[in-house]
């Protein structure tokens, strides 16, 4: 049942992309906005598959990592249209309907595989690490899509082209909207994030912060996003500046996540 109510989650999604993505070609916010109802749609049916696994294997869904990249999917539309619902960003679902279509099917990879939890996964430090890492880093990748957006379009009014695409594009202060409070929520959830893994680390290997790839370039990015959350709340940093530096830190985020997977060795391979 998980894996149907999984594959039917992945089809709604792909078709509130397909029509996010008419809404731009068209240039009409209403098509938008039924894409919107479409991913929320797709959400709904994406946690009854969480729900499902949880009754068919009674054990945390997010056991390996193909299990991560589904909530993050999940969490990434839920935030998402949690903001629309505050701004008028229905367009931006462009970029963040994409993300998510490609890591459900990345998810997919290991659709149906049996995963035994290993010992040093279990417990609810590793869970709380897990889901609030995640939270986190999916507030603030939905701070880069925002971040990516805002240049577009800021570089569009710079250069007076598209004057249709600009009518169709999100207000400007509503996109740094989005990156302020993302920032607010993002950064404090992945901050308390890092404090249950080095918790969880402190009682498998003795120590708070074993030598990882992965932990590196992640508290790298999570300096990025303290410096840029000081910069906003203390000096008032805002616009392109802000989106600059988000696109900036979110670049490092997706470093850590290909470099430890392809060239080197990290605890946080499993699965």
């Amino acid at each position: 049942m998980d894996i149907l109510l999984f594959r039917a989650a992945l089809s709604l999604y792909l078709v509130s992309c397909l029509g996010y993505l008419s809404s731009l070609f068209a240039r009409r916010v209403l098509v938008a906005k039924y894409a919107g109802w479409g991913l929320l749609a797709a959400l709904v049916v994406h946690t009854l598959a969480f729900g499902a696994r949880c009754l068919a294997t009674h054990q945390s869904p997010l056991v390996d990592v193909y299990a991560a990249l589904s909530f993050f999917a999940w969490v990434l539309a839920a935030v998402y249209l949690v903001f629309q619902v505050r701004t008028k960003t229905r367009v931006l679902g462009v970029l963040v309907a994409p993300a998510v279509v490609i890591l459900m099917m990345a998810a997919s990879a290991g659709l149906g595989g049996a995963v035994a939890l290993p010992p040093i996964l279990q417990g609810h430090l590793v869970s709380a690490h897990i889901v609030l890492a995640v939270i986190g880093e999916a507030c603030l990748a939905l701070v880069g899509l925002a971040g990516a957006m805002y240049l577009l379009q800021d570089r569009l009014i710079r250069k007076k082209r598209a004057t249709r695409l600009l009518r169709l594009l999100p207000p400007l202060e509503d996109l740094d909207r989005i990156n302020h409070l993302g920032l607010l929520w993002g950064f404090p959830l992945l901050t308390l994030g890092v404090i249950a893994g080095a918790l969880w680390a402190r009682t498998v290997w003795g120590t708070h912060w074993p030598g990882d790839p992965k932990l590196v370039w992640t508290l790298l990015a999570w300096a990025l996003y303290g410096l840029l959350l000081h910069q906003r709340l203390a000096l008032g940093w805002k616009g392109r500046r802000m989106a600059v530096g988000a696109l900036t830190a979110i670049g490092v985020l997706l470093a850590a996540l290909a470099a430890t997977g392809l060239f080197f060795q990290s605890v946080h391979t499993f699965g």
